[in-house]
């Protein structure tokens, strides 16, 4: 498996049912890593948001979900991103590659930490977000 979009797709339904709600997590990364210059600051936003969340603070995926709906209560402007080159080492391929059960579930956590320390520049900027919602 090579294409990315196809990856994501199997990783996507894969992760419906999974424990503590992971597609978000899935969700994500993806949209971080593969996001550029033309996409909807909001998107990668919550995206860099739930990647936080997730790898520092240990938040389950319905614990970010919630999150993402208070950021989504009133419009705003959001910050600039920082889009690095690198976009972190691994892929969703390579979380694909993995065997189904517990050993995919931490080559996903694996996967957003790879993305969320590749975004590190972007992380007082998030982190300073939060703050404004009395989150974390």
């Amino acid at each position: 498996m090579n294409d990315l979009g196809t990856a994501y797709d199997e990783l996507y339904v894969y992760t419906m049912g999974r424990p503590g709600f992971i597609l978000q997590h899935v969700v994500d990364a993806f949209s971080v890593q593969t996001a550029t210059k033309d996409n909807k600051p909001i998107g990668v936003i919550f995206g860099l948001v739930g990647l936080y969340l997730y790898v520092e603070k240990q938040f389950f995926g319905r614990q970010v979900q919630e999150v993402h709906r208070k950021f989504g209560e009133k419009k705003r402007d959001w910050p600039k991103i920082n889009f690095p080159e690198d976009r972190g080492t691994l892929t969703v391929i390579d979380v694909m590659a993995t065997c189904e059960g517990e050993e995919r579930d931490k080559a996903i956590r694996a996967w957003c930490g790879s993305v969320w320390h590749a975004f590190g520049a972007n992380r007082q900027m998030i982190i300073d977000l939060l703050k404004q919602y009395d989150i974390a």
